[in-house]
């Protein structure tokens, strides 16, 4: 089936228009792949990198980037790119084997060692559900068992249909419920969710999506002038001070943080691609919700401490509060910037998308060491008061594969169904 398309008016001169700039988006996404070919970890899975594409002798197998990496490489791997799934083949067996809880079922953040968390998080399980989804997209035959298995935990462990969105974490036993709702999981939860709605043809998980954005972008960003409320307690109640007195948190920092509204934006129209497409009931909220996240997040994030760059996070007053410029802020701005210009036609989202691909391009794209530098400071020079190394390929090789493919189906079935 064609991917989804509008009536929209002509855009002059787009840049989305351009064989060119397509050619340097995927120039850019075979750079970026090259370089993380070495976070394959010879035991299990992959690691995060240093900031010159080594990986570190005391490297620790991790779960998220095994997931993303697996994930990324699925993709590459539909898109003809040799030597890709050996390497997603790598992916799945780690998700099967070291990095799963045989005992009690789920999977850890990391393998496991002396003095490491052993909790179970939602935010770990989305993106086991889309690496697994995307392997299996591939051709991975292995990747079958693992999708039953994620959707299996994700149906009896996180989701709640009492709450209609995810449970945040548990303890390894799954017997305590940690009294924490989160935002960012729930996000990643809904990316994954449209994904297994697209690969498995089962229009609960896009009825499940909607349910999460009803509740944590309709009912509480839009009444907070778009500004994405990421922290609640266990009954939902907004938890506006968490982790006040650690800002820099990598997974859950204090206030709001514009990059999620970026995604959440981008997640909300391909949302509305997905329910149109399939001849379901699309809120029209979803398109005025998605340019309300971009509007905000431009609006409080971008050059507001005297320098050009988007800001990690800002308080409720809309201060600043951690000023460094994350590499995947900017990945998911010039995304969604896309992603809103093939929706609605308004050549604003095209002077956004130059903008921010123009940044990447001064600021974020090493062409000395490999990748883009994962984080800078206030003045953009590289910075790891946040993250060190360079642990991810996601966010950015995604943002050179969204502006060529529709909004509609996810990456995974609209790369296999040729559409890139």
């Amino acid at each position: 089936m064609p991917g989804t398309t509008f009536n929209l008016p002509p855009r002059q001169d787009s840049w989305l228009d351009r064989p060119a700039h397509h050619h340097w988006l995927e120039s850019e996404g075979q750079r970026l792949l090259a370089f993380y070919r070495a976070s394959r970890h010879p035991d299990c899975g992959f690691a995060a990198l240093d900031e010159d594409g080594r990986l570190p002798s005391d490297a620790n197998p991790d779960t998220m980037i095994t997931a993303r990496m697996t994930h990324c490489f699925a993709l590459a791997a539909m898109r003809g790119e040799p030597g890709m799934m050996p390497l997603v083949a790598h992916g799945v067996a780690a998700l099967r084997g070291g990095l799963r809880d045989d005992e009690y079922g789920g999977w850890y953040g990391e393998r496991p060692k002396a003095g490491a968390s052993q909790t179970k998080q939602a935010y770990i399980h989305a993106f086991v559900a889309l690496a697994a989804a995307s392997a299996w997209q591939a051709g991975d035959d292995t990747a079958g068992p693992l999708l039953d298995d994620i959707v299996g935990v994700i149906e009896t462990r996180f989701w709640s249909e009492d709450e209609g969105r995810m449970r945040e974490g548990f303890s390894r036993d799954w017997r305590e419920d940690e009294a924490y709702r989160g935002g960012n999981s729930n996000m990643h939860a809904t990316e994954a969710f449209l994904q297994l709605a697209d690969v498995l043809d089962e229009p609960k998980w896009r009825a499940r999506a909607l349910s999460i954005v009803d509740k944590i972008i309709h009912a509480h960003a839009r009444p907070n002038d778009y500004r994405v409320v990421e922290h609640f307690d266990s009954e939902w109640n907004e938890w506006r001070d968490y982790n006040e007195d650690t800002p820099k948190d990598q997974f859950r920092p204090y206030g709001a943080t514009p990059g999620h509204a970026f995604e959440w934006s981008r997640l909300l129209l391909h949302l509305e691609g997905g329910l149109l497409r399939h001849g379901e009931a699309a809120p029209g909220w979803l398109l005025e919700d998605a340019q309300g996240l971009f509007r905000s997040a431009t609006e409080l994030a971008w050059h507001v401490d005297g320098e050009p760059g988007l800001v990690y996070t800002h308080d409720w007053n809309n201060r600043p509060v951690v000023h460094e410029r994350m590499h995947w802020t900017l990945a998911e701005a010039a995304a969604t910037a896309a992603v809103l210009l093939k929706r609605t036609g308004d050549a604003t989202y095209e002077v956004w998308y130059r903008r921010f691909w123009d940044y990447i391009d001064r600021f974020l794209i090493d062409r000395e060491r490999g990748s883009w530098w994962q984080e800078l400071d206030r003045h953009n020079r590289p910075s790891s008061e946040v993250w060190s190394g360079k642990a991810d390929l996601y966010h950015a090789y995604q943002a050179t594969l969204l502006p060529r493919l529709p909004l509609s189906p996810t990456m995974a079935r609209a790369i296999a169904d040729g559409a890139l």
